[in-house]
């Protein structure tokens, strides 16, 4: 079987990002499809299995669109689109989350991310769980940025317990600020994906953004604003009563942790599991699991939380 795709990009520099270096994207899409792609004339000829055809063809559209939104397409873009691909996912128009740099545009990798980022839209509080790697935080980070980029709230909070990992806290050099720093580095990360660092600096500076220990939520309402809590495994039941009632009005609370790697002292209950089961069924929240399948950082990443679950059960 044999389909001809009219090509939208009118030029042949564009025609050139489309298509790669020495045809480098066609050839990329060949080998993993298991498709005969060739281009001429304004054209891309696919040639091969019916359902091979369709899904290069599906892949040749995002590479298309990517272009347009973007005006480039280059190799990190391509992977990420093939990656999608591979997982079958295939984005409405209303998926991508528009966040402050230009060249980025945030996008769902699988089915299960394309479900949460649908959950957090849907409910004003959102629960989300699974191993590392499966964006839960990056995902919130971009929900709440394309949510303050279209002025649908005024302010962003981002909260993480400060629990160590093995560590004591105490040991770390420096005042309290230089100690609760790498517990918050995480979410200073994604937000940079997100936006210049200089917008990042001006947005925290005017208390936009605000990047906190969790114990500094105490006290506060929160109004028009996406709430996250990162790590969420490793507050305490008390804990996370209190977060939970920080939620204002016109307010969005996005909870994301691994209930697999808590650090809390033996004996305490994890606060988001007790949460997950007492508010379950309230109509308002959503719980989404993500799975292994959904991990998307490097690919051995999977293979080491396949392993370690063989060991654990």
């Amino acid at each position: 079987m044999e389909i001809k795709i009219e090509l939208r990009a009118d030029s042949d520099a564009k025609r050139l990002q489309l298509f790669g270096t020495a045809d480098c994207h066609l050839k990329k899409l060949r080998k993993i499809m298991g498709v005969k792609i060739s281009a001429r004339n304004g054209q891309v000829i696919i040639t091969g299995d019916q359902q091979d055809i369709k899904a290069a063809a599906d892949v040749i559209d995002r590479f298309q669109r990517r272009l347009e939104e973007r005006g480039s397409l280059d190799e990190s873009d391509v992977d990420e689109l093939l990656q999608q691909a591979a997982h079958c996912i295939a984005p409405k128009p209303d998926d991508p989350l528009v966040v402050y740099s230009h060249k980025k545009i945030v996008e769902p990798f699988t089915k299960g991310q394309a479900r949460y980022i649908k959950t957090m839209r849907k409910n004003d509080l959102t629960f989300c769980t699974g191993p590392a790697g499966t964006g839960k935080t990056f995902l919130a980070v971009a929900v709440a940025v394309s949510m303050l980029k279209k002025n649908q709230i005024r302010k962003i909070v981002l909260a993480r317990p400060a629990v160590e990992a093995g560590e004591k806290l105490g040991f770390l050099p420096g005042d309290l600020q230089a100690k609760v720093n790498p517990y918050l580095r995480p979410l200073f990360d994604s937000l940079e994906d997100m936006m210049e660092f200089s917008q990042m600096r001006k947005f925290l500076e005017m208390d936009i953004i605000e990047i906190i220990p969790l114990a500094f939520m105490r006290g506060r309402t929160l109004n028009e604003a996406v709430v996250i809590c990162d790590e969420a495994q490793n507050t305490s039941s008390t804990q996370m009563l209190m977060f939970l009632t920080r939620l204002g009005r016109g307010s969005k609370m996005i909870i994301t942790g691994d209930v697999t790697q808590v650090d809390l002292e033996r004996g305490q209950t994890c606060g988001m599991i007790d949460a997950i089961e007492i508010l379950k069924g309230i109509k308002g929240i959503g719980c989404i699991e993500l799975q292994n399948d959904d991990i998307i950082r490097h690919k051995l990443v999977q293979n080491i939380v396949l392993a370690y679950d063989k060991k654990r059960y």
